[in-house]
């Protein structure tokens, strides 16, 4: 018979397959079996969110796995386990002080290379966003030159495009010390350019840029409209690629959808592979969280971990803003910042999402509450209609700054002193209410996928 550790490890391969790699790591870490008794199991989880997590999304897979292993097994239950408790009020630091004795020389952008050395493959988080554009990173650096070439990552700001870009560089570098390296935004690349071209160096500049094994150019679509700079890059990268030295690009658009560009010069950048890094989704951000908080030594609780992942959207960098702000707040205080400080240091900071319309807030209240769509608009004081309207005056209010008079004309011509009560009267019962204050954190990530 399987010890509990056999048990849950051959477990974990199953689950492993079955889920996704972000997922996987994010809900799966610090787990165990902690006790199997007549066809019952307890995994020991370590938080709350944890257990609720994987009791709502993963449980079916997890007890398939198990069942697979022991057909005897028939339930699962989850359990929080701490097995280091720590002091709540106080937020955690390493004890060690590693900053104290970090080699600062390790912080340092390389000139020669333009690399960052903080941008490495241990420290980027992979999740169902970016896998596609992290397997064709990897598959880069296994065989350079000769698969993905070039290789095109697209999406928008903050999403994590340098950082996987910069990652394959300073893979390069550490592991193929005979590799030349450059790194370059396109701005810079430009500049040179001309620069070299005033000076009488033309020559020089192009014997420079082809002497690189690897040339990442990070933001090409900063080149858009410049003639002379684009038909430098398409003599290059035809210099490049003909020799098999690796070629990167990065873009906030579809390299086919780029304004101010050749078709011959678009026509290279699709020559490989092309790969969108979107808006990480929920499972991301957690784990892009997580990772920040852990590299920082710094932890706080689950809860408010979770509303940050719900709440804050789409750019990793407002992320971490949020997190500097959030930690540096902690420091200040002395102690762990509350859920109701992050509610408002978000609601001040963070910009909302302004591309919903009032048609769709309506549409996914409605859903969340169960109720007809059209039951919103109508003049009915049913108790079971009445709530969801009025929490859909606030969200349009609150989230979106809608007038109160357009509020109350767009949900069935209403007066807008009835929409400022309603505002009123929710905004006074989430302050004893934490269910109605859940409800409206599930709303707004509704509201927001």
């Amino acid at each position: 018979m399987m010890t509990n550790r056999e048990l849950w490890q051959n477990a974990l391969v199953q689950i492993e397959l079955g889920t996704s790699q972000a997922s996987f790591r994010t809900w799966f870490k610090n787990t165990d079996v902690s006790n199997r008794d007549q066809g019952t199991v307890q995994v020991a989880v370590p938080s709350k969110i944890v257990k609720e997590w994987l009791l709502e999304k993963h449980h079916k897979l997890i007890l398939k796995a198990l069942r697979s292993l022991d057909p005897s097994i028939r339930t699962v239950e989850y359990v929080v386990h701490r097995t280091q408790p720590r002091d709540e009020r106080r937020p955690r630091v390493r004890e060690n002080q590693e900053n104290a004795s970090l080699d600062l020389q390790a912080l340092y952008i390389d000139k020669r290379d333009n690399l960052n050395p903080r941008y490495t493959f241990e420290t980027f988080v992979v999740g169902p966003f970016n896998e596609l554009a992290h397997a064709a990173a990897k598959a880069i650096i296994e065989r350079p030159g000769l698969v993905y070439n070039p290789l095109f990552i697209y999406g928008q700001t903050g999403h994590g495009k340098t950082h996987l870009i910069q990652a394959i560089g300073n893979y390069f570098k550490k592991s193929h010390a005979n590799k030349k390296v450059l790194y370059v935004t396109s701005e810079r690349f430009a500049i040179d350019y001309i620069n070299a071209v005033r000076g009488g160096h033309a020559n020089t500049f192009k014997d420079q840029y082809r002497q690189y094994d690897v040339l990442i150019m990070d933001d090409v679509q900063f080149i858009a409209n410049t003639e002379k700079t684009q038909e430098e890059l398409f003599h290059l990268f035809n210099a490049l690629r003909d020799n098999n030295k690796q070629i990167i690009f990065s873009s906030d658009k579809h390299p086919m959808l780029l304004p101010g560009f050749e078709d011959r010069l678009k026509g290279r950048f699709s020559a490989g592979m092309i790969a969108e890094i979107p808006e990480p989704d929920v499972e991301s951000r957690l784990a892009i969280i997580r990772a920040k908080l852990e590299s920082h030594g710094f932890s706080i609780p689950d809860d408010i971990t979770l509303y940050i992942a719900e709440n804050v959207r789409g750019n990793i960098r407002e992320l971490e803003g949020v997190l500097n702000m959030i930690v540096c707040k902690s420091q200040l205080k002395g102690k762990t910042i509350s859920l109701a400080d992050v509610r408002a240091l978000i609601k001040h900071n963070v910009k909302p999402n302004k591309g919903v319309s009032i048609d769709e807030v309506v549409r996914r209240i409605a859903q969340y509450y169960e109720v007809p769509e059209k039951s919103i608009y109508e003049k009915t004081r049913k108790k079971e209609v009445v709530k969801p309207r009025q929490i859909i005056m606030y969200v349009l209010r609150e989230e979106f700054s809608v007038s109160y008079p357009s509020i109350g004309e767009k949900l069935g011509g209403r007066d807008h002193t009835t929409v400022i009560h309603s505002c009123e009267k929710i905004k006074e019962e989430i302050k004893g209410n934490n269910s109605l204050e859940q409800e409206l954190d599930h709303i707004r990530a509704l509201i927001h996928a």
